[in-house]
């Protein structure tokens, strides 16, 4: 595990990786701004402890409330306690991360929020007795607010088809760590219908396992602007907004207790107002709140179950 790469030198292994994260970014923002007739603020950053990265994000658009694609590079010194409890042996080295993570608010509640993300983790050896670790992760989820099956089936079509060239297995076992992962556990319920979501990957090697993160990074806008597409211009009223504020809660929820990249973010010194942009624009929370029996809202339930969508 985490051997260096044959084909190409350590250092030019992760060079290329960045600059295919980099290049992600560019293409997801400018395939959005078409879909939604707004442009993307551009906002770069450096790091004080190293590196830095741009922020790419829209408030206010016509298709999306808010939409966020960030692009980071950044590097420190002592790895932080949420990578280093899962790594002791690290412990001390220094490290960079690297990768594109986006969240996509819509605005009308008939559209699903989507989250995004691929990432590169590096512990560069220290001397010539230890060898530089690496593990890539990532993955991609829906969290609709009103259910439609053919949404869910196409999603996670797309979702096996993205790893189906790396193996038959990879799909139903990206797809149960996502149900997993993306559980409120104190709520009894999954965040959405789920995808594909993975970490720590470093085996069978560096080009292998990067270029299965191409192929997921690669598929995100097939899987998810044919469904913008066709819910977009839905009609819907006060009843579905404020039913959208209330699910968005949830989000909120997820990513401040148990999400692993923001509070990786949060106790490395990362960018607080990039970390935060995943955050829905608009929320709400309402006290033992139940949707009536029989409504669509009340249909929902029934989606944040993990279940086989194919």
């Amino acid at each position: 595990m985490n051997a260096e790469p044959a084909s190409l030198p350590f250092e030019s292994a992760v060079e290329s990786a960045r600059d295919y994260f980099a290049n992600l970014q560019a293409r997801i923002v400018a395939s959005l701004e078409q879909l939604d007739g707004t442009a993307f603020r551009t906002d770069t950053w450096e790091r004080p402890e190293g590196g830095g990265g741009v922020s790419r994000m829209l408030e206010g658009g016509q298709v999306f409330e808010r939409a966020a694609v960030l692009f980071s590079h950044v590097l420190g010194s002592n790895l932080p306690p949420s990578a280093s409890a899962r790594r002791p042996d690290l412990a001390g080295r220094p490290w960079q991360a690297m990768g594109v993570s986006l969240v996509l608010h819509p605005r009308n509640p008939y559209v699903p929020t989507v989250h995004m993300n691929v990432r590169l983790f590096v512990a560069p050896a220290r001397h010539s007795g230890e060898s530089s670790a690496y593990w890539f992760g990532g993955g991609m989820d829906l969290t609709p607010y009103y259910a439609f099956e053919d949404d869910a089936r196409h999603f996670h079509r797309t979702c096996r088809d993205a790893l189906a060239a790396h193996g038959d297995d990879y799909y139903p076992r990206f797809k149960q760590w996502c149900d997993e992962y993306f559980y409120l556990k104190h709520r009894g319920e999954t965040r959405g219908i789920g995808g594909i979501f993975f970490d720590d990957l470093a085996e069978p090697g560096f080009d292998v396992c990067f270029a299965l993160v191409r192929d997921v990074g690669d598929a995100f806008l097939h899987a998810y602007v044919p469904i913008v597409e066709l819910r977009k211009d839905e009609p819907y009223g006060e009843r579905e907004r404020s039913f959208q504020s209330y699910r968005r809660g949830r989000y909120v929820e997820f990513n401040l207790v148990y999400d692993r990249g923001t509070l990786f973010g949060l106790q490395s010194g990362g960018r607080t107002e990039s970390i935060l942009l995943s955050m829905p624009p608009v929320a709400n929370w309402r006290y033992d709140w139940k949707p009536e029996p029989g409504t669509p809202e009340a249909a929902l339930a029934g989606f944040l179950v993990a279940r086989d969508w194919l």
